[in-house]
């Protein structure tokens, strides 16, 4: 009897050690760092194109260009002169994969046109439901969390904006993204 438990007790301690791990990754930015999780369970599209951005140093140097406080900080694709970079072709949305846009989430940055995301991402500041996908509006597919630091995404939040050519909410003084870098993934 205590082998057959024994042996139960290994086969579901191995069959959970094969359940997928999500990506753990680092941005180091010029305020400080943030530890994030990426779903590659839940978002598996938008995780990808994340880390595929990540892996090519695309996000080293861009800035967080547009901070409003109360709503979210979004970066991932113009350099410290607002220059947008050329980027991968846009992907599809994910937002109906049940994760919503809470404070501390991660979501993909579109324009009008919901299949439009690419390299800009944004951090939620604040529970915007509004983001989040319903009958008549597409949404914003959420694709990780904040796992440490939001106290860094905080402070950026508070920074003072003003225009910056065509462009509303911008730091004053370029809030950079230093790098990105993926850490060892996590066991669910």
């Amino acid at each position: 009897m205590l082998k057959k438990l024994a042996l139960g007790f290994t086969l579901v301690m191995s069959s959970s050690m094969l359940m997928a791990a999500n990506t753990q990754m680092q941005i180091k930015t010029s305020m400080g760092d943030i530890e994030i999780e990426l779903y590659d369970d839940k978002a598996p599209i938008s995780a990808k194109n994340f880390k595929s951005y990540v892996q090519s140093n695309f996000y080293n140097g861009t800035i967080f260009h547009r901070v409003i406080p109360g709503f979210m900080v979004q970066g991932g694709g113009m350099d410290a002169k607002m220059i947008e970079k050329q980027t991968r072709a846009p992907i599809q949305n994910e937002s109906s994969n049940g994760l919503t846009n809470e404070r501390g989430t991660l979501a993909m940055a579109r324009t009008n046109n919901p299949n439009s995301a690419s390299s800009q991402f944004f951090i939620n500041v604040a529970n915007n439901d509004f983001l989040n996908r319903t009958a008549g509006n597409p949404g914003y597919a959420v694709f990780g969390k904040v796992t440490k630091g939001m106290e860094v995404v905080d402070k950026i939040v508070k920074v003072p904006t003003g225009r910056y050519g065509m462009h509303q909410d911008v730091p004053n003084h370029p809030i950079k993204i230093i790098n990105v870098t993926i850490k060892a993934p996590t066991k669910k």
